[in-house]
Order: C-alpha cells, then structure tokens, then sequence
C-alpha cells in the first residue's frame, strides 16, 4: 500500500486571500502593528499559534491565546461572505478523485488547520470520504516536526517507504524529511520552487495535472 498526505491551504484549496485578510483584521482588533503580506504567507502552513507569535512584533505585549481565538472567529466568519470562501486549487478534485479510485493507494491530509476546519473545507469542497486519515494542529505539534506523518503512518499501517507528503510550502518538505519521508512540492502555493527544493522536495510540480504523473513516478520506483 501506498500513503499519499496532502497538506490543505496552498495545496488543495486557495485560501491565501482569506488568510490574509483574517490575519490582518485580527491584528487590528489587538492593536497590534499589522504584519507584511509577505510575513503572513511565509507562516502559512505552521499552527497558528507558531504562526501568530512570528508575526508579531517585537516589543508587542500579546495574549497569544486571545489572539488565536479572534483570528479562528475571524476566518470561519469570513468563510461564509462568497467573497472570501475557500476554493479547490483546477484539477485538485480530479487528481483525488483518481488517486481515490487506486486500491493500493490511501489518501491523508496532514495540515496546520483545526479539525473543525478541514471539516468545514471537505464539505464545502466536496471531498468528503476521500482521506482516510486527517492529521490537524488539534491533536499534533505544528510543522515541521514529524508527528503528523507519523500518527498518520501509525492509523493506515503503510510503511514509511512508501509515504508520500504533498505540500506547498518549506515546512511541509522538512516535515517530510523528519519523518523519513518523501516530498513532492506544488508551486502554485505560498513558498516559492527554490525554497521547496532546498527543504529536501524529491520534485516540485507546476500544476495539479503534473502531480499524478510525479506520484506515478515514485509508485514506479517503489516497485508499484
């Protein structure tokens, strides 16, 4: 068997926008200096409360606590307004969709989000049924550390070897390397190709319709 973890913001759905704008919006609340947009997308993929505390200025007294709990009110609020709402990434639904449709392969998501956000963005999305494991900063340590790879290891019974990660960001790819893992970066998120590379990403593709194709490869290799 074979074990695919997709990471979520940046990978699956484009939620850069939504981010952004909750992020700044929760800043202001606080009466805290906003951070750069730059700042904000070079966090995405870590837990928010590592997150939060990288963007926050130096010198700025801050609850972290609080902080955190304004920007989860924040972003479920904006989700609502179509506006804001999270959107697949082209060619993500048929790219899981496929890979669903393989009897030797098993899907997860391993991703910086609550569990009642990846709920909310399955259902929304229509990928509902589709993982067969979820990994979230509820239960597990932010990345990069391994864990989330791990327990996802640990609840599928597929072996390290033929573990995937897919990410769109550094931490996603140290993530990976920690746990003994491969990864395969996606450029159309929130680290640029060179940064996913650097963190050790056994390819990076440009789209959803070279990543199948690149899974293709190391099932190949992995004797699939």
């Amino acid at each position: 068997m074979y074990l695919v973890l997709f990471d979520c913001d940046g990978t699956l759905v484009d939620s850069q926008h939504l981010i952004v704008e909750a992020m700044m919006r929760t800043f202001h609340r606080h009466k805290l200096s906003a951070p750069h947009r730059d700042d904000v997308l070079e966090v995405i993929g870590l837990s928010l409360p590592q997150a939060i505390s990288r963007l926050v200025a130096p010198g700025e007294a801050v609850r972290l606590t609080d902080v955190v709990e304004t920007y989860r009110n924040n972003f479920a609020a904006m989700r609502q307004d179509p506006h804001h709402s999270e959107c697949l990434f082209s060619g993500a639904l048929e790219a899981i969709d496929f890979l669903d449709e393989r009897e030797e392969v098993l899907l997860g998501i391993a991703t910086g989000k609550s569990r009642r956000g990846v709920d909310t963005m399955l259902a929304a999305t229509g990928l509902n049924g589709r993982f067969n494991t979820i990994q979230t900063a509820d239960t597990s340590p932010s990345k990069p550390d391994p864990t989330m790879v791990r327990r996802a290891i640990a609840e599928t019974g597929v072996e390290k070897e033929n573990t995937i990660v897919v990410g769109d960001t550094a931490y996603d790819m140290e993530m990976a390397k920690a746990a003994g893992v491969t990864g395969i970066g996606v450029a159309w998120g929130n680290h640029t190709k060179d940064a996913l590379m650097a963190a050790g990403a056994f390819a990076v593709v440009e789209d959803f319709e070279d990543l199948v194709p690149a899974l293709e490869e190391f099932f190949w290799t992995h004797g699939c």
